[in-house]
């Protein structure tokens, strides 16, 4: 049993339905990362170009599903802010995801849609983490400039944008 001063992790059961909706939300944008570079590696576009960009939609799609879906319970702000946070959380995945590509495909011969996804899985809790802890962190929660390490849920707020 946790006791107030007990901090929770964010992989734990407070949060499974979170880390659940976010694993299903993951999975759309896998699909929709490997359907891009595969759709722009046919018409001949760069390597890493192309991966950036099928990281980039995958990030936005991935955001507007979080964010009705996922973490609506965490919401606050502007969805526009929160977008431009999330991308920007984001990039951290971004920047693993396409080392692991190119490391796969330069290093190991590993073909590019193989070494994507490994590159996807790669950043997958990096993601989870930094969704959790700054993306939809509510900042009702911050006390004297600090957050604390999880945030208490709370019921959908129907009011926000």
């Amino acid at each position: 049993m946790m006791t107030s001063g007990t901090k929770k992790s964010i992989l734990s059961l407070v949060y499974s339905h979170h880390f659940i909706k976010f694993g299903i939300v993951g999975a759309i944008g896998v699909v929709v990362n490997e359907g891009l570079l595969i759709l722009m590696q046919s018409t001949g576009m760069y390597l890493l170009y192309a991966g950036a960009i099928a990281i980039e939609v995958s990030i936005v799609s991935n955001f507007v599903l979080n964010d009705l879906w996922t973490f609506r319970d965490r919401r606050s702000g502007h969805a526009a802010v929160r977008l431009v946070k999330f991308n920007v959380l984001m990039l951290a995945g971004l920047v693993v995801n396409l080392a692991v590509l190119d490391a796969g495909t330069v290093y190991f011969d590993i073909h590019y849609a193989i070494a994507n996804l490994i590159g996807i899985a790669a950043a997958f809790f990096l993601r989870y983490a930094l969704s959790v802890k700054y993306a939809w962190m509510r900042t009702e929660n911050i006390v004297d400039g600090v957050a604390p390490a999880s945030a208490p849920l709370a019921s959908p707020r129907t009011s926000e944008a």
